[in-house]
């Protein structure tokens, strides 16, 4: 059986329709269903039928399943193309995948990784840093390029409430375009990158455990591991937020490409003094924008939400970027991301306790949970459907 072909179609439509389905190169689209209802039926009807596992993802603006199915055979690279955006659509593949594969206790789909052990459980997340991507080597101090791979992986880990331990750093170095081996630049390069992750490490008291280095004719790919431990028995994990739920951010938004993007403080300190104190129904780092992250947290958690426009916390970096872009701030505080803030899910009636915790300036509510699918704006009293926007990988 083939990807598109008229058997894998008939088949969909005689096991799941009760709307109208329509096929195009592969892709069966279910317009009025919500992605979560599909979810298990889904890869029960793939393991059942001995496919591959469906690849299945929401549609950003208006929640609209993209069903695509993977067969034995890979896809070509059309068809992949015809996946975009990757990253969303390559994990929800891969998370369908990896169910047939023996299990964690939290795998992929959240900000970490947690695995059960004896005592603590284990909290382990990773990231990779691209040169040209996610900075430009040539305008950016290596030490800063260091101190943001660590940064990246500590905002994970405060996303779900872990201590952090450990971290694993490997890295795939340039050689010099003239050939040969690598030279004293790249040697350089290694040292003031590795400088700036023990620089990062030793703030936080984190052991830098081991790693692994290459030398390539490409450009300079960074990969961090952090591991953590769960502390009283607490993980935090982005599908929890309940309808009524408040909508918090821990600091101001927008405009990170002025330089927040590079020099941040993983919030690994505010997670310690919330965890045990706070009732957190979900959490996660803001990392490729609110909006988009938080269509992200409301996937997982099978809901909605509002956003108060004029409660967003905008950042002076944010007015800034809106006098040179042509957008309104609000726009860049929905959308800029690598923020590194924490989204909260909190219950209305713990807030005055996160309050009394943290402070206001680092408890901002600026939106409420809903039972209602999709992702909302109000503003002036006016409530409609709001485009998420923020990076997506591969987009």
């Amino acid at each position: 059986m083939t990807v598109g072909d008229s058997a894998s179609v008939a088949l969909l439509r005689r096991l799941i329709v009760d709307d109208q389905l329509a096929s195009d190169e592969g892709t069966i689209r279910a317009s009025r269903y919500c992605v979560n209802r599909y979810n298990a039926a889904v890869v029960k009807i793939g393991v059942k039928y001995q496919l591959d596992a469906p690849v299945l993802w929401p549609c950003p603006t208006c929640w609209r399943v993209e069903l695509a199915l993977r067969t034995r055979f890979t896809l070509d690279h059309s068809q992949i193309e015809s996946l975009n955006p990757l990253e969303q659509s390559f994990v929800a593949w891969a998370k369908m995948r990896a169910l047939r594969l023996p299990q964690v206790k939290l795998g992929i789909g959240d900000d970490a990784a947690v695995i059960s052990t004896d005592g603590s459980d284990m909290v382990i997340t990773t990231d990779s840093l691209m040169d040209g991507v996610h900075f430009e080597s040539t305008q950016v101090d290596a030490r800063r390029i260091g101190r943001k791979l660590v940064g990246v992986n500590l905002s994970d880990l405060a996303a779900m409430a872990a201590e952090p331990t450990a971290l694993f750093l490997s890295m795939c170095l340039p050689l010099p375009a003239h050939g040969g081996g690598a030279d004293t630049e790249t040697e350089r390069l290694a040292a003031e990158i590795f400088e700036g992750v023990c620089e990062m490490a030793e703030e936080f008291s984190v052991a830098l455990a081991g790693g692994d280095t290459n030398c390539w004719h490409g450009p300079l790919v960074l990969h961090l591991t952090a591991v953590g431990k769960t502390m009283d028995g607490v993980t935090w994990v982005r599908g929890g937020a309940q309808p009524d739920d408040l909508i918090v951010v821990t600091g101001q938004l927008g405009g990170s490409l002025q330089g927040k993007h590079l020099d941040f403080t993983p919030r690994i300190e505010l997670a310690r003094q919330i965890r045990g104190h706070v009732d957190v129904h979900a959490a996660m780092d803001i990392s490729d924008g609110l909006s988009v992250d938080l269509l992200r947290m409301c996937d997982a958690s099978r809901c909605g939400a509002i956003l108060d426009l004029d409660q967003i916390p905008i950042s002076p970096a944010a007015q800034h970027s809106a006098l040179a872009s042509g957008k309104q701030p609000v726009e860049h505080a929905l959308g800029d991301g690598e923020d590194f803030e924490l989204l909260l899910a909190i219950p209305p009636s713990e807030f005055e306790k996160l309050l009394q915790v943290v402070g206001p300036e680092q408890a901002i509510v600026c939106g409420v949970f809903t039972s209602r699918t999709g992702l909302w704006s109000r503003e002036g009293g006016r409530l409609q459907q709001l485009t998420s926007s923020g990076y997506v990988h591969g987009r």
